[in-house]
């Protein structure tokens, strides 16, 4: 009945369970480098692009110049029908397409504005925007020179001509997404989903094989200690084993996809031991409702996909029905993946995000009052 005996019965319990430790090592370990994996190239670039020109003029070749030196676009042929070019992009030997007018060099020089067609794939939204962006900061750019010129033929000085021209400049500086693609915005809130299913499937895992167990007739180890005495065990050796992977993707991984890292380590020390805490007595909860191990892996795996588009990362809680916000609060990943986020990639300071924290205890107070519940009824 000592504390070392219980410790040895929970690890013996925990290492010799293949299902649990391919989930909780292996998991952890192979998704760190498969989800990411989409979203290694941040943004598409180079896009093939067929150019039908109609126009063969100077400027019409400088067009297409502009556009290919664009980090957007590649142009890859030029063809001379619209038609060759619609069969291009249907047979997937180009990206999207650039259609230069009749008469695009006269109509510029006269102040009328001809009209440039682009076209691309728009089921690929990513590829499609790409093309677009491209070809429409080439035109942009040679409507600009073209308006230049024109007004220094009227007798304005070239400076002058490109203030009139350029009345107002953009600077577009990203706060916090600075790359402005998707490691930044996907993958830490994401790394935390992970940490909180694998953790919850490992935990539950224990408690449904002790229900496996009972209902065939056995006892183990688990009923002859006190209840709180099993929690507490439990709870300390899956502390023990997530910090160290926790480090592994605040650390290690953070710093091999060039995630941003604002957060001091004590400050997240602070919000992962509740975090950890309340996963672990949500997993006993679950353990105890499920009667076989292969039901928790289930039950997580399904709840996945809810949590992450209810967690307010990928849509704002103001877009979300408030009875489904509501709901979301319970899972501590909701509460775990804002207060990462706003500590690790937005800069909060840790009083900032002490509410989230405090969410957190009360999860792990009120889910250890339940599983402690579940299991004196069930005894």
């Amino acid at each position: 009945m000592s504390w070392g005996d219980l410790f040895k019965h929970e690890l013996k319990a925990i290492f010799s369970n293949f299902s649990l430790v391919f989930t909780v090592f292996g998991g952890v370990v192979f998704y760190s480098f498969l989800y990411p994996l989409p979203y290694i190239n941040e943004l598409p670039r180079e896009q093939r692009v067929a150019v039908v020109n109609l126009d063969h003029s100077q400027m019409s070749r400088e067009l297409i110049r502009m556009a290919n030196a664009t980090p957007q676009v590649h142009i890859t042929q030029h063809l001379g029908s619209i038609h060759a070019a619609t069969v291009a992009l249907e047979d997937r030997q180009v990206d999207g397409i650039l259609v230069i007018p009749e008469h695009f060099y006269r109509d510029v020089m006269m102040g009328t504005s001809p009209t440039l067609a682009y076209a691309g794939n728009a089921a690929l939204f990513l590829v499609y925007g790409t093309v677009v962006e491209g070809l429409n900061d080439a035109g942009n750019g040679l409507a600009i020179k073209a308006k230049i010129n024109r007004m220094m033929l009227t007798g304005d000085g070239a400076v002058e001509a490109t203030q009139h021209a350029t009345a107002m400049k953009l600077n577009m500086r990203p706060v916090f997404n600075v790359t402005m693609g998707y490691i930044n915005y996907v993958v830490p809130a994401v790394f935390v989903l992970i940490l909180h299913q694998t953790l919850l499937i490992g935990v539950g895992m224990m408690g449904a094989a002790e229900n496996e167990a009972r209902a065939a007739g056995k006892t183990g180890y688990w009923a002859q200690y006190p209840i709180w005495m099993v929690m507490t065990v439990r709870a300390c050796l899956f502390c023990l084993i997530y910090l160290p992977l926790v480090m592994y993707y605040f650390g290690f991984s953070y710093v091999y996809y060039g995630v941003n890292r604002l957060a001091s380590i004590g400050d997240l020390i602070m919000m992962t031991i509740p975090f950890l805490l309340a996963v672990i007595m949500l997993g006993m909860v679950l353990g105890q409702l499920l009667p076989r191990c292969e039901l928790v892996t289930l039950v997580v795996l399904l709840s996945s996909l809810p949590l992450v588009f209810s967690a307010g990362f990928i849509w704002p809680p103001s877009a979300i029905p408030t009875a489904i916000n509501y709901i979301a609060q319970l899972a501590p990943s909701t509460a775990a993946i804002n207060g990462f986020l706003g500590l690790n990639q937005l800069g909060a300071t840790f009083v900032q995000e002490i509410d989230r924290w405090g969410q957190l205890w009360l999860q792990f107070i009120g889910f250890a009052g339940i599983s402690y519940w579940l299991m004196r009824r069930s005894r």
